[in-house]
């Protein structure tokens, strides 16, 4: 039986020191020497706590029947000074020449690695959960809190502390409160997902009462033998009054294209109601000549020529009801306007669609540039104008990039809006803005005539600079507003 216990007792991995009085290594196996860095046969008399770092361990490893052993971790260190984590198991045997203690010492070096590369990877992950800016929430498969980020706090008006082991349902007005639980049960027993891994617009509800809409991305999780998920929560309110805000501006700006376009039709409007108009004078003269005839006989065409006349003026004013109608919004003025804000504003709109083309777009913006003395819809129409234009052409270019630029140049505000498309061919680059003359194939031609009318009723210039293959760039400018006392004056 000696020769067994001596040949696992050489074979352990581990190693193992027979300790005497005073803490003295008495034995050890062939794994104890490669542990320590030491010889098998140099450990050999040497105190047990030269090997140990701390000196609480070094006394409570002394034989004694005051301590009775057990397992622990602590930290020891080679001759050469190398420090490592180790575990340790002490039992205590009493033997005729005294009491001896059987150490069994495992190097835990990879475990702590891993441990602290696990505890890294949490303290991080609790970092991006506490720094993302969209709401983080985690539950558990009865709905839950287990973890509520800053962002949630912000977002629900909930302190992280009160929510935890709260349910979800709490965040969600009715009828989904009531629901909540039972969607969670039904995917948990059917696996069907309706919001898991999917994602999609739902309602939230604040701790004071309101509700808004939220974009909601869940992800699942099993940790620890439990079944987790994760809510990743984007509040969509800004970015619906934003909407809101652009399709107000889009109406704004149709109204502006629709008096725009009145212009190009002044001359043809002219020509129809100056036909009723001149029909009415003959009329009106010729019934004065009969009437000054005298002759009774006379008075049924003068009848008649004062009916036509009546026809006539109401084919007037019908041509004219139908102009009122198209300008129902009336006259716009112009104001000081903060330049870049109208420009982002007018190109963003433009730019609705644009990434589906892969299209790049830079703003590069001058700050603090004096406030523009401008009519912020017609403005904005010849941006929307030139931006979209920019679009359409780079929609089949290898490279699709546009830099929307603004600055301050010989006293004027000076926007710029350059793409990199195929540029134009001079002969028609010297008419681009005449009426009627379009670069597109179903084009009217308009556009571009009623951007230069718009930027020179403003007191500006518009010109483009462009060549075949290297892009096309439209730059047009607006006067400055003038100091406040000016205008008060």
């Amino acid at each position: 039986m000696e020769r067994i216990y001596r040949a696992v007792f050489e074979a352990a991995a581990d190693g193992i020191f027979v300790i005497g009085a005073g803490g003295v290594i008495r034995f050890v196996n062939q794994a104890a020497g490669p542990l320590l860095g030491v010889a098998d046969a140099a450990l050999i008399g040497r105190q047990i706590g030269d090997f140990f770092c701390d000196p609480d361990d070094q006394a409570a490893l002394a034989p004694t029947d005051r301590h009775p052993g057990g397992r622990r971790e602590i930290m020891m260190r080679r001759d050469d000074g190398y420090r490592f984590p180790a575990e340790i198991v002490l039992r205590d045997v009493m033997r005729e020449d005294g009491p001896t203690r059987v150490m069994i010492a495992h190097d835990i070096s990879a475990r702590h690695a891993t441990r602290e590369m696990l505890l890294a990877r949490e303290e991080l992950l609790r970092a991006i959960i506490a720094t993302a800016p969209e709401a983080v929430i985690v539950i558990d498969a009865h709905g839950r809190i287990m973890s509520f980020s800053a962002a949630a706090e912000r977002m629900f008006g909930h302190p992280a502390a009160a929510m935890l082991g709260r349910n979800i349902s709490m965040l969600m007005p009715e009828p989904y409160r009531r629901e909540h639980d039972s969607y969670l049960a039904r995917y948990l027993e059917t696996g069907e997902k309706r919001i898991i891994g999917i994602g999609r617009i739902v309602v939230g509800e604040r701790a004071d009462g309101t509700s808004f809409p939220i974009e909601l991305q869940v992800g699942e999780v099993e940790a620890g033998g439990q079944r987790l998920f994760a809510g990743f929560i984007r509040d969509l309110s800004e970015q619906q009054e934003a909407e809101r805000r652009l399709q107000d501006l889009h109406g704004k700006l149709l109204h502006t294209s629709r008096l725009s376009t009145l212009g190009r039709m002044a001359s043809t409007l002219a020509h129809e109601i100056n036909q009723p108009l001149t029909a009415i004078a003959n009329y009106v003269e010729a019934g004065r000549q009969l009437l000054a005839a005298g002759r009774a006989e006379l008075l049924p065409r003068v009848a008649d020529a004062l009916s036509r006349a009546g026809e006539q003026a109401a084919r007037a004013g019908s041509i004219i009801q139908r102009l009122r109608g198209f300008v129902a919004r009336g006259e716009n003025e112009k104001k000081p306007e903060d330049l870049n804000t109208l420009v982002e504003e007018a190109a963003t709109l433009a730019l609705v669609g644009a990434r589906e083309f892969g299209i790049r777009v830079t703003f590069a913006l001058a700050p603090d540039l004096p406030p523009v003395l401008a009519d912020r819809v017609q403005v904005q129409q010849v941006i929307l104008n030139l931006v979209r234009n920019a679009v359409e052409v780079l929609q089949p270019c290898a490279r699709r990039e546009i830099t929307v630029q603004t600055a301050a140049s010989e006293g004027f505000a000076e926007i710029t809006v350059a793409d990199t498309g195929p540029g134009i061919a001079p002969e028609i680059r010297d008419q681009m803005f005449s009426p009627f003359v379009s670069t597109k194939r179903d084009g009217m031609g308009l556009g571009l005539s009623i951007c230069r009318e718009i930027v020179e009723s403003h007191g500006g210039r518009i010109d483009v600079a462009s060549a075949p293959e290297s892009g096309t760039a439209f730059r047009f400018t607006l006067a400055f507003a003038p100091p406040m006392e000016t205008l008060d004056d």
